[in-house]
């Protein structure tokens, strides 16, 4: 694993004659301002890495095929950039080069709502998707929490709050368009549902964090609004019965579409930037969708399984007023969190085990950040195994980095001993590429590098990232 102090070096400097076949094409949409750089050069990890050696912003597919074709002439690093909304330095231009943003790119290119498909360019993002697709009573289940872009949530392989009823972008894509290593145009996939020709470079495609192609253009799967929607929140003597509620409502089958756990710290955040006023104690965040029988019928089985495990408190929320104010404190609780500790760095690990085997990883890592002393706190998308525990840092305190990268290292080697995985939603990036080697087998590792050299054989394509060096 490359570890958050590792020392990055500053790269060459770029080609002036790269540097002038940019500025002729794209003249003001290719900066080398600090700002600019140092805009692209962030995300939400603890990674101290110098910015991108220039920024051009993209409008057009054939814009981002000319870039790459240069980068490639010219042996240069390339980095897909969309929302920046990254945890695990995805985006970080470790070896210098040009990052390549493709938010610009943000059309909605085609609805169809009898195929319940949409054709849409990488830089839109999901609530202007969804905002558009209302109109058409349909919306585009895929919610990690912050506003992404579909291209970087295609890239990343998220998922979030609604993937226990509806799957992850691996499940919603149907195609793409990307830009490969050559600066050629390919596609993948199609609009139908399911297809046996040949291999599947389309679920390659998706996950592979840009180092593979720059995504120009998706198809994605889209789904009816429910008619009715019911959210309830529930609160619990302990993280323990708030998990096994959990567990025991997908094990009977009950269809929520949404399971989300928040622990006593992230409700006192939550309640401190929203002015809520929840009870502090660990808090299931439900949502069922279906039919107004339906959804009823569901509801009850789930308060009545609550109960049975000390659930008190059930809350109903019917309204889309009222669902949207209890959803917007689970969507702020990362940004809530930081609050919390004013001027902190927050370390944010993920990972997902076998739902049986939920609880048993979040109570060891409770047991251990507590020991430990270090301020964090927990949510989880626990309906499908899935949780993040934050730790958070003082900036100025090497040694409390130090600790949570010894407590993440301890709740990953768990996760993969349980049978789960290093990270469920966050990817690889820069911060666990020691732990794919250990989830997967080097046989494996070796695999996925073999494929990387076939298709970027010079190694432009957002490179440092997934593998260790």
């Amino acid at each position: 694993m490359n570890a958050p102090d590792q020392q990055f070096s500053p790269a060459p400097p770029l080609p002036s004659a790269l540097l002038d076949a940019l500025r002729a094409t794209f003249a003001e949409r290719c900066s080398t301002a600090l700002a600019v750089r140092e805009q692209h050069g962030r995300d939400e990890s603890v990674f101290d890495v110098p910015p991108p050696q220039a920024v051009v912003f993209a409008e057009r597919e054939a814009e981002v095929a000319h870039v790459v074709a240069l980068c490639a002439q010219h042996r240069v690093p390339v980095i897909p950039y969309g929302a920046g909304s990254s945890l695990e330095g995805h985006l970080l231009a470790v070896q210098g080069g040009i990052s390549l943003d493709v938010s610009r790119m943000n059309r909605i290119l085609r609805i169809d709502a009898q195929d319940l498909t949409v054709t849409v360019q990488p830089g839109v993002t999901r609530k202007a998707l969804n905002e558009a697709l209302k109109h058409e009573g349909l919306f585009f289940p895929i919610d990690p929490g912050a506003d992404a872009s579909l291209g970087g949530m295609a890239a990343t392989r998220a998922s979030g709050t609604n993937a226990v009823r509806y799957g992850t972008m691996r499940e919603n894509v149907l195609g793409l368009r990307f830009v490969n290593a050559a600066g050629e145009i390919v596609r993948t996939g199609s609009r139908a549902r399911k297809s046996s020709a040949g291999y599947d470079l389309t679920r390659l495609l998706v996950g592979s964090e840009g180092t593979l192609g720059v995504i120009t253009e998706l198809t994605v799967k889209v789904h009816p609004l429910p008619e009715a929607v019911s959210a309830a929140v529930c609160f619990f003597p302990s993280i323990d019965a708030a998990v096994r509620t959990a567990m025991q409502v997908i094990q009977i089958g009950v269809p929520i579409a949404r399971c989300e756990l928040l622990d006593a710290n992230a409700i006192k955040a939550v309640n401190a930037h929203d002015k809520l006023g929840l009870k502090e104690a660990p808090m299931l965040l439900m949502e069922f969708h279906g039919s107004e029988a339906g959804v009823a019928e569901q509801a009850a089985v789930v308060q009545e399984v609550a109960a049975d495990l000390g659930g008190e408190a059930f809350e109903w929320a019917t309204t889309p007023e009222a669902r949207t104010r209890l959803w917007a404190a689970r969507h702020h609780a990362y940004l809530s969190g930081l609050q919390m500790r004013p001027g902190c760095r927050a370390v944010t690990t993920d990972t997902c085990v076998p739902i049986s085997r939920l609880a048993e990883n979040i109570n060891a890592s409770i047991a251990e950040v507590e020991a430990a002393g270090l301020p964090y706190f927990i949510v989880g998308h626990v309906g499908d195994g899935n949780f993040h525990l934050a730790y958070l840092l003082d900036p100025a305190q090497p040694q409390e980095l130090a600790t949570a990268e010894r407590l993440s290292a301890q709740m990953v080697a768990r996760a993969i001993a349980l049978e789960g995985t290093c990270t469920g939603e966050h990817g690889i990036g820069l911060h666990k590429q020691g732990f794919l080697l250990d989830e997967t087998g080097a046989e494996a590792v070796a695999l996925m590098r073999a494929v990387k050299q076939a298709l970027d054989p010079l190694g432009i394509l957002n490179p440092g990232k997934v593998f260790a060096r």
